[in-house]
């Protein structure tokens, strides 16, 4: 899959083609029925497909402390596209310039003389443009002027239940992993490369790798049972904590911090994705390092002792 990175990367050889634009946080079953209908519209003439993404996504820019947590950092969620079988996302920088473009303006700019879309699908729901003043039917008559088609596709619905990216946020919030796996169509996880961070699990006994999660909130926080693939292994029992740490720093940026149960492995600067299983408890500030110390190796212990009877 190819990425564009922005309008100023646009070539000849991107214009022509079918495509939708949206969040896509999750790349969820919902979002999947959508790119599904993309791919078959592409392969009926003969076109490729492109995703138009907005990075940093808009409500992050406009309000970023009331922003969603977001399901997928964006590495994650063009690893999620190009599985899904799209060819390319135009990644699209998200900034005051762009906060102020009519909806008109966006269609002409970007669908029409950025990447000649010949055909867009777009969610009966979506809106673009300066005050949200676009949408699916304003797409189709500014289609019938630029020679493209426009589908709006209903919202999703999976065994009764409508999908949404809101809906998982919800789910995982409240550490529901199988509800978000059926919602996803895949389990939970969150990936990233191991950084160097204070040392203090490995001074405590129990060594933790340390992945920035890249992003503003994450979608889960406390302690929880995990597995892990990294490069040489997959699915490693681990235990990992999602929060800001309150009783070593009390920042405000949330961390993941991931300990291998009962192996060795140097994980320093590899990409490793962590599995989330279920949740031990939520995050705790405790009176002191040696009251953490305790508490973490108790949920070690549990964790051990669920892995175990998973295998039973």
């Amino acid at each position: 899959m190819e990425l564009i990175r922005g309008l100023h990367n646009l070539r000849a050889k991107h214009r022509g083609c079918v495509a939708t634009v949206g969040a896509f946080d999750g790349v969820h079953r919902g979002h999947q029925w959508v790119l599904k209908h993309l791919v078959e519209r592409a392969q009926e003439r003969n076109l490729p497909t492109t995703v138009v993404l907005f990075e940093p996504l808009p409500k992050e820019y406009i309000r970023p402390l009331e922003a969603p947590a977001r399901i997928m950092n964006f590495r994650e969620k063009t690893e999620a596209l190009a599985g899904c079988g799209i060819d390319r996302v135009l990644r699209i920088h998200f900034n005051a310039a762009v906060q102020q473009m009519t909806a008109e303006s966006f269609i002409h700019d970007v669908f029409y003389e950025g990447i000649g879309a010949k055909y867009v699908v777009l969610g009966d729901d979506f809106r673009f443009g300066n005050d949200r003043q676009g949408d699916a039917e304003l797409m189709t008559r500014r289609g019938q002027l630029y020679g493209f088609e426009c589908a709006a596709t209903p919202t999703f619905e999976f065994e009764g239940d409508r999908i949404s990216s809101t809906r998982i946020r919800e789910v995982l919030s409240e550490g529901a992993f199988d509800e978000a796996e059926r919602l996803l169509g895949r389990r939970f996880a969150m990936s990233g490369r191991v950084v160097y961070g204070k040392q203090l699990g490995r001074q405590l006994g129990f060594p933790t790798a340390n992945i920035r999660l890249h992003r503003l909130r994450a979608p889960v926080n406390g302690v929880f049972s995990v597995q892990v693939d990294g490069p040489g292994f997959t699915g490693a029992s681990a235990i990992a904590n999602v929060g800001t740490r309150p009783t070593i720093d009390d920042s405000i940026e949330a961390n993941l911090e991931v300990h291998l149960i009962d192996r060795n492995i140097d994980l320093y600067g590899k990409r490793i994705r962590v599995t989330f299983q279920r949740k031990v408890r939520d995050e705790m500030k405790f009176d002191g390092i040696h009251q953490l110390k305790e508490r973490v190796l108790a949920d070690i212990a549990d964790t051990r002792r669920w892995f175990q009877e998973q295998e039973q």
